[in-house]
Protein backbone atom coordinates (compact mmCIF):
# COMPACT_ATOMS: atom_id res chain seq x y z
CA UNK A 1 0.00 0.00 0.00
CA UNK A 2 1.38 3.39 -1.03
CA UNK A 3 1.57 6.08 1.55
CA UNK A 4 0.96 9.73 0.69
CA UNK A 5 3.39 12.35 1.93
CA UNK A 6 2.09 14.69 4.63
CA UNK A 7 2.48 17.78 2.44
CA UNK A 8 2.16 17.61 -1.30
CA UNK A 9 5.44 18.25 -3.05
CA UNK A 10 4.04 21.27 -4.90
CA UNK A 11 3.18 22.99 -1.62
CA UNK A 12 6.71 22.48 -0.34
CA UNK A 13 8.18 23.83 -3.58
CA UNK A 14 5.92 26.90 -3.41
CA UNK A 15 6.88 27.57 0.19
CA UNK A 16 10.58 27.34 -0.59
CA UNK A 17 10.47 29.49 -3.72
CA UNK A 18 8.32 32.36 -2.45
CA UNK A 19 10.25 35.23 -0.99
CA UNK A 20 9.41 35.80 2.64
CA UNK A 21 9.58 39.59 2.40
CA UNK A 22 6.83 39.90 -0.21
CA UNK A 23 4.20 40.80 2.42
CA UNK A 24 6.28 43.51 4.09
CA UNK A 25 5.71 47.15 3.10
CA UNK A 26 8.57 49.14 1.63
CA UNK A 27 10.88 50.71 4.24
CA UNK A 28 9.96 54.28 3.21
CA UNK A 29 6.25 53.61 3.88
CA UNK A 30 5.13 55.14 7.20
CA UNK A 31 2.94 52.98 9.46
CA UNK A 32 -0.67 54.04 9.97
CA UNK A 33 -0.09 54.55 13.69
CA UNK A 34 2.52 57.21 12.95
CA UNK A 35 0.31 58.91 10.38
CA UNK A 36 -2.61 59.11 12.85
CA UNK A 37 -0.53 61.05 15.36
CA UNK A 38 0.93 63.39 12.74
CA UNK A 39 -0.36 66.97 12.96
CA UNK A 40 -1.76 68.22 9.67
CA UNK A 41 -0.53 71.77 9.11
CA UNK A 42 -1.55 72.27 5.51
CA UNK A 43 -4.72 71.98 3.52
CA UNK A 44 -6.54 73.07 0.40
CA UNK A 45 -8.57 76.20 -0.04
CA UNK A 46 -12.33 75.53 -0.26
CA UNK A 47 -12.59 78.37 -2.78
CA UNK A 48 -10.11 77.39 -5.48
CA UNK A 49 -8.39 74.23 -4.19
CA UNK A 50 -4.92 75.75 -3.92
CA UNK A 51 -2.62 74.58 -1.10
CA UNK A 52 -2.80 76.85 1.98
CA UNK A 53 -1.29 76.82 5.47
CA UNK A 54 -3.37 76.15 8.58
CA UNK A 55 -3.46 79.86 9.43
CA UNK A 56 -4.64 80.84 5.94
CA UNK A 57 -7.29 78.11 6.06
CA UNK A 58 -8.59 79.42 9.40
CA UNK A 59 -8.70 82.96 7.99
CA UNK A 60 -10.69 81.81 4.95
CA UNK A 61 -13.19 79.98 7.17
CA UNK A 62 -13.59 83.02 9.39
CA UNK A 63 -14.15 85.30 6.38
CA UNK A 64 -16.83 82.95 5.07
CA UNK A 65 -18.53 82.85 8.49
CA UNK A 66 -18.49 86.66 8.76
CA UNK A 67 -20.18 87.12 5.39
CA UNK A 68 -23.26 85.26 6.61
CA UNK A 69 -25.13 85.99 3.38
CA UNK A 70 -27.97 83.67 2.46
CA UNK A 71 -27.38 81.89 -0.83
CA UNK A 72 -29.21 83.35 -3.79
CA UNK A 73 -31.39 80.99 -5.77
CA UNK A 74 -32.84 81.59 -9.20
CA UNK A 75 -36.56 82.50 -9.18
CA UNK A 76 -37.41 79.60 -11.52
CA UNK A 77 -35.71 77.14 -9.18
CA UNK A 78 -37.52 78.62 -6.16
CA UNK A 79 -40.84 78.20 -8.00
CA UNK A 80 -39.99 74.59 -8.88
CA UNK A 81 -39.11 73.85 -5.25
CA UNK A 82 -42.41 75.39 -4.15
CA UNK A 83 -44.35 73.24 -6.62
CA UNK A 84 -42.53 70.08 -5.49
CA UNK A 85 -43.33 70.84 -1.84
CA UNK A 86 -46.96 71.52 -2.75
CA UNK A 87 -47.10 68.23 -4.68
CA UNK A 88 -45.65 66.35 -1.69
CA UNK A 89 -48.25 67.93 0.60
CA UNK A 90 -51.08 66.98 -1.75
CA UNK A 91 -49.78 63.40 -1.99
CA UNK A 92 -49.89 63.04 1.80
CA UNK A 93 -53.47 64.30 1.89
CA UNK A 94 -54.74 62.42 -1.15
CA UNK A 95 -53.47 58.90 -1.89
CA UNK A 96 -54.04 59.30 -5.66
Amino acid sequence: MLRRPALPITAVVLLLTTPLSIALPPPEDLPEEVLRTEMITEGRSPIDGEPVTAQEYAEIQQEQAERNLPPTVNADIQHTIFLLRLRKLLQTISPF
